[in-house]
């Protein structure tokens, strides 16, 4: 099976969620299985894991790595969102989120999350789904593409963008990953960073197509409710808009009051016990080595949180 997905920050997580024998762990993003190998093996002899990944090569990978296992886990083609439907609550000695893009992904021919590779503008982790990024540049107005890209890809360029998208598509519907990633270059001032100019459209197309952060939002509050008291969250991000999401998670819960609503005014607030610690307070980096080793790590960011109460 040729999907790789090499875990990031291997040791860091093993230290945070501190498998045990007897224990229950839940990989959510299980990728090709090399976190979940890991928990595995620190939790024999009889440590269970529930895992699940949305995308079908990356399940059938994880198969394969993890039978060795056999008996020892639940793994399902599921995104994590879905955690509290085949998840018992409060059972979990530790929950893993591994948000980050696999190698696999980036680098097949025909799954279209890669500037560098052509291939149809698809970008679906879950290829049962019927949004794809072909659709969002042909189908949404001009304004919708720039918001997209300025809120999922803080695109400074995102007006001139989307406007070039409109003026193309007028002649011919855009199909390819190169075309698009071609059409932005031309868009855009001449690059001075070390990143391709499409980089962050791409990145927002894939949020949108997958509902990345809808998502995230849902499943850290699925990994909340079927960590047991004492049970820890292990979130590995990569770039700022899972950050920002996950610091607010970890914000909100860790507050010893609630509020109604989006607005935090003190005269509304009603006390209630914090639901959760924050064990990070800056979040872990990859180390040198790793990041040598490993490219991709270079960005990511981990925290880690632990449940203190269950209402």
């Amino acid at each position: 099976m040729d999907y790789e997905h090499r875990p990031v920050m291997p040791g860091e997580v093993i230290r945070a969620l501190e498998p045990r024998s007897g224990g229950v762990y839940v990989d959510a993003t299980v990728g090709g299985g090399g976190h979940a190998a890991m928990v595995l093996e620190k939790s024999a002899p009889d440590g269970f894991l529930y895992a699940c990944d949305c995308d079908d090569s990356a399940v059938e990978a994880a198969l394969e790595r993890l039978a060795p296992f056999h008996g020892r886990f639940d793994l399902r083609r599921a995104n994590f969102d879905t955690l509290g439907e085949w998840v018992p609550a409060g059972l979990c000695d530790g929950v893993l989120l591994d948000l980050g893009v696999s190698s696999a992904q980036l680098e097949s021919g025909e799954r279209g999350f890669s500037i560098y590779r052509e291939s149809e503008l698809d970008m679906r982790m879950d290829r049962r789904s019927a949004l794809t990024a072909a659709r969002v540049v042909n189908e949404f107005d001009a304004s919708e593409l720039a918001r997209v890209f300025r809120r999922y890809g803080d695109e400074r360029f995102a007006g001139r963008i989307s406007r070039a998208i409109e003026t193309r598509r007028r002649r011919a519907p855009l199909r390819t990953t190169t075309e698009l990633a071609a059409l932005i270059e031309g868009a855009v001032p001449m690059r001075t960073g070390r990143i391709h100019p499409a980089t962050r459209v791409f990145q927002a197309l894939r949020i949108v197509v997958n509902d990345e952060y809808g998502v995230l939002e849902r499943g850290l509050e699925a990994a909340w409710r079927v960590l047991k008291v004492g049970g820890r969250l292990v979130v590995i991000s990569f770039h700022s808009g899972e950050a920002r999401i996950v610091k607010e998670f970890g914000r909100t819960l860790s507050r010893n009051y609630e509020v109604e609503g989006d607005v935090d005014e003190p005269e509304f607030r009603r006390p209630r016990p914090p639901r959760l610690r924050n064990l990070t307070r800056s979040p872990v980096m990859p180390g040198e080595k790793e990041q040598k080793r490993n490219p991709k790590a270079r960005s990511a960011q981990m925290r880690v949180f632990e449940k203190i109460y269950a209402p």
